[in-house]
C-alpha cells in the first residue's frame, strides 16, 4: 500500500472488492499537521505546500523545486494518471497541468485554454482532463456556482491546485520574492484557501464553486443541500473587486465568511477543519 498511488488503490478495489471496502481519503498535510511536525510557519507552508519529505530541503529552495517536480509531479502524472487512465494526449494533459499552476486560483474559460495550448482538441476534451488531475488530487476546474445544474457546467472554470507546493516548484520566484510580490503572494493565499475546502470538504456533502457575474466575483462558494456560504479572501491584493453584496441579493439565504485582514485571520482559517466552519 506504501508503494500504490491513489488511483492504483481504487482501480484494485473497484475491480476484485466491490462492495466489500470503505474508502479513508488521507489528504495533503494541513498547516497544523506541518507546523506540529517541522516548525512550519504560516508563510513557509502557503510556499512550500504540505509535503512533508520536502520539508529537508527548505534551506536550499532549487533542490526543493527539483524534488517536488522529479519525485512528486512526475511520478503522479506518469505512473498515476496516464498508466491508469486513457488518455488520447497526454502531453495535452501535462500542458493542461502547467497552466494551472501558472494560473491559481483564477478563472479561466475553456476557450482561452484552446489559446494557450497546443493541440488542445474541444472543451471537452480538457474538461475530461481536468477531472483526471482532480482524481489525482493535484488540480480541479471549479464551476460556477446556480441553481441551475446546467449553467453551473457551462461557466468558466476556477482553476485551483489542490498542494500550493505544486504552484511554487514550477513558478520562478523564490520564497523572498514570493512574499516581495502582493499580487503573487495573494495567488497563493487565495489558492491555498481553496486547497484547505477541497482537501477538508467530503465531495458527498458538500460542493466547493466560484461565482461571478457582470465583473463582480465571490472567491468560493459551499453548499451543502440548501445551505450556502460565500467565501471572500482579503489577501492585501489591491484592485480586486469584491461581490459579496451583489452575490447576497443574488443568494439571499446564503452566509458570508470573510478570510484574511478583514475578517477571519488566516491562521485562524487554515487551523480550523472546513467540516467545523461549514457545519450546522
Amino acid at each position: 500500500m506504501l508503494g500504490s498511488s491513489s488511483l492504483l488503490l481504487q482501480a484494485g478495489l473497484s475491480e476484485s472488492m466491490s462492495g466489500r471496502f470503505y474508502l479513508h481519503r488521507c489528504p495533503h498535510w494541513s498547516f497544523t499537521e506541518c507546523r506540529d511536525a517541522f516548525g512550519s510557519s504560516l508563510e513557509q507552508w502557503l510556499y512550500f505546500g504540505g509535503y512533508p519529505r520536502g520539508a529537508e530541503f527548505w534551506d536550499d529552495v532549487e533542490r526543493w523545486k527539483q524534488y517536488v517536480a522529479d519525485s512528486l509531479i512526475e511520478t503522479v502524472l506518469a505512473r498515476d494518471v496516464l498508466q491508469l487512465q486513457r488518455v488520447a494526449k497526454p502531453a495535452l494533459l501535462r500542458h493542461l497541468f502547467l497552466l494551472a499552476a501558472a494560473y491559481p486560483a483564477q478563472i479561466l474559460s475553456y476557450n482561452k485554454m484552446l489559446g494557450q495550448l497546443q493541440d488542445a482538441g474541444n472543451t471537452t476534451t480538457l474538461a475530461h482532463y481536468l477531472t483526471l488531475l482532480e482524481s489525482a488530487f493535484l488540480a480541479s476546474g471549479l464551476n460556477l456556482f446556480s441553481r441551475g445544474q446546467v449553467r453551473r457546467r457551462a461557466g468558466s472554470p476556477k482553476l485551483v491546485l489542490w498542494n500550493n507546493a505544486l504552484i511554487s516548484a514550477l513558478a520562478s520566484p523564490s520564497f523572498e520574492q514570493a512574499l516581495a510580490d502582493p499580487a503573487w503572494w495573494g495567488r497563493l493565499v487565495e489558492n491555498a484557501v481553496g486547497a484547505h475546502l477541497l482537501n477538508g470538504l467530503p465531495p458527498s456533502a458538500y460542493a466547493v464553486m466560484h461565482w461571478r457575474m457582470a465583473g463582480d466575483e465571490v472567491d468560493f462558494v459551499v453548499e451543502r443541500g440548501p445551505a450556502v456560504w460565500a467565501v471572500e479572501v482579503k489577501s492585501g491584493r489591491g484592485g480586486k473587486p469584491s461581490g459579496l453584496d451583489r452575490f447576497r441579493r443574488h443568494c439571499p439565504e446564503s452566509r458570508p465568511l470573510v478570510v484574511g485582514a478583514e475578517g477571519m485571520p488566516l491562521s485562524t482559517f487554515f487551523e480550523t477543519p472546513p467540516c467545523v466552519l461549514f457545519g450546522d
